[in-house]
């Protein structure tokens, strides 16, 4: 992961966007935004989002209960600091890691879950598929079917983590858990709507709505 880039906050806000190539071990990306956050207490950095896809994992959030696992077979069950239960990452799947500075952003924790939940129906919305939210249960669903999950971590101010919209997946190792902790949970995905979806264009599409949201300029890295 490439350093840290100073800010001038006096500067017209921007966001700096990273497109991951491939699949990215979530351990070491997991470590890469704890870094990050590290190296950016009370200095004026850039807020980032990250866009990548992890090979097949399963991540137990700071409230996960072990239960929740049912049949996790060979593939991996990483227990993390955010907030949540259990979900599942693989390919064919968006991820988008926001490292922001809430202070400067002028948002609470609360707000943040909203606007992603916000950005993500934006994005589904530009695809004429219809999302929602549910009440005390974070992420967005279609139906009766939940597409995307969030997960945060705030420290010092700071988040990281982010949100996952199943794009064009297998939905299978889904079935091996109780999503978000709850049983009988039924995923779904882009491409069940609106085959032929790529990653790049959800992912442009997913910076444009969330850039919208946070009154920012996206700056793309090379």
């Amino acid at each position: 992961m490439s350093a840290p880039v100073d800010l001038d906050i006096a500067s017209p806000a921007s966001l700096l966007i990273r497109a991951l190539p491939g699949l990215s071990d979530y351990v070491a990306t997991l470590e890469a935004m704890r870094r990050f956050t590290d190296e950016r207490r009370g200095k004026a950095l850039a807020d980032e989002l990250w866009l990548l896809e992890h090979p097949p994992v399963f991540t137990l959030g700071q409230a996960g209960r072990e239960e929740h696992l049912l049949a996790p077979g060979e593939i991996p069950v990483i227990k993390v600091d955010r907030g949540g239960q259990v979900t599942y990452h693989g390919p064919g799947q968006l991820v988008a890691y926001l490292m922001l500075d809430l202070h400067r952003a002028g948002l609470g924790v609360r707000s943040l879950v909203t606007l992603l939940e916000q950005a993500v129906i934006d994005l589904l919305a530009s695809y004429e598929i219809l999302g929602e939210r549910r009440p005390n249960a974070p992420g967005i669903y279609v139906g009766d079917f939940k597409i995307a999950s969030l997960g945060l971590r705030i420290r010092n101010a700071y988040s990281y983590h982010g949100l996952a919209l199943n794009l064009d997946m297998d939905l299978e190792p889904f079935q091996r858990i109780n999503p978000c902790g709850y049983a009988g949970l039924k995923m779904t995905q882009v491409s069940d709507f609106r085959p032929g979806v790529e990653m790049r264009e959800a992912g442009e599409r997913l910076v444009e709505m969330l850039c919208r949201h946070l009154k920012r300029t996206p700056c793309w890295s090379p």
